[in-house]
């Protein structure tokens, strides 16, 4: 069963799309990522225009961090005050990321833009999430019962601003999470995702929360940062498709649902593990695709034709 994308112009099988929210959803529940940094890359693939998948999928992920957010609400594992000092530099970041993603629009880049940012961003992360989570696990298995500090204070530390994050057992720079929270923003403006492929090892390795809270904590700044995007992209751009995003949101939903109870039942290294290989996957055909020789070697086209 086929249905028509307005605005993306084209038509797909509505089951195909349900699955990919369906899927995307669950490693939002798992990870605590918005899901972006995969459901993005596939509308690419299924033919959807990057300017239009981008923006789309902000989205569809606001329908799969809100459901997300209430499981592990449920569970006390969101900072809700952490979640808004990240909050300011997302908004801010954000606002200023949809108005670089229209200026490249503007002199035909942003195409190229958002892949090479996918390649860049997912290659890096990916790459340091793997070495992190082979150490983690060596490290269970050779040192049980040995009690381990999660990170080392440094310079970053000492930050002025400083605010007790009691929640994540925390009293730190509120400078920090904002910095973060910022480039999470424009992520998401460019990319299209959630930034919780950034924002889950930074909240882990720079700022120090406990595991247990950094998923609710991602998920519930993800919520607002792509409800803004969603908001500017779909008035400065009008590159939002909404049957697109409805379909999506609704498998989206469901997904998280299950993806919390499963995430619930591994270990954090395991976690980390798991999503650093889906991101260097994504990295790889985003990558291959770039330098692989297209089919048809010229395009022309015209937005006047008859």
């Amino acid at each position: 069963m086929h249905i028509y994308l307005p605005i993306a112009e084209m038509s797909v099988n509505i089951f195909l799309l349900l699955g990919m929210g369906t899927g995307v959803g669950m490693l939002s529940g798992i990870f605590g990522v918005g899901g972006g940094f995969l459901m993005t890359p596939l509308l690419i693939f299924i033919g959807v225009a990057p300017v239009v998948a981008v923006a789309t999928e902000a989205n569809q992920i606001v329908a799969s961090s809100v459901s997300g957010v209430l499981a592990h609400w449920r569970r006390h594992n969101v900072d809700f005050k952490m979640g808004f000092v990240l909050l300011v530099g997302g908004l801010l970041g954000s606002t200023i990321g949809v108005w670089l993603f229209k200026l490249l629009r503007d002199i035909g880049q942003i195409d190229l833009v958002i892949k090479l940012s996918f390649v860049l961003f997912l290659g890096i992360i990916g790459a340091l999430m793997a070495v992190e989570s082979i150490r983690a696990i060596r490290r269970s298995r050779s040192s049980v019962g040995q009690r381990r500090k999660l990170h080392q204070h440094n310079w970053l530390h000492g930050l002025p601003f400083k605010m007790r994050f009691r929640r994540s057992k925390l009293y730190i720079s509120a400078l920090l999470p904002a910095t973060i929270g910022f480039v999470v923003g424009i992520l998401a403006a460019i990319m299209g995702v959630g930034g919780g492929f950034f924002m889950v090892p930074a909240m882990i390795y720079v700022l120090g929360m406990p595991t247990s809270v950094v998923v609710g904590t991602s998920l519930f700044q993800i919520i607002f940062v792509t409800a803004n995007v969603t908001f500017l992209q779909a008035y400065q751009n009008q590159t939002v498709d909404i049957v697109l995003a409805l379909i999506l949101m609704t498998g989206g939903v469901v997904g998280a649902q299950i993806g919390t109870r499963v995430g619930g039942r591994l270990k954090g290294e395991h976690l980390r593990g798991l999503l650093a290989t889906l991101v260097l996957g994504v990295c790889g055909k985003l990558g291959f695709d770039l330098v692989v020789e297209p089919a048809d070697l010229y395009s022309i086209g015209s937005g006047d034709e008859s």
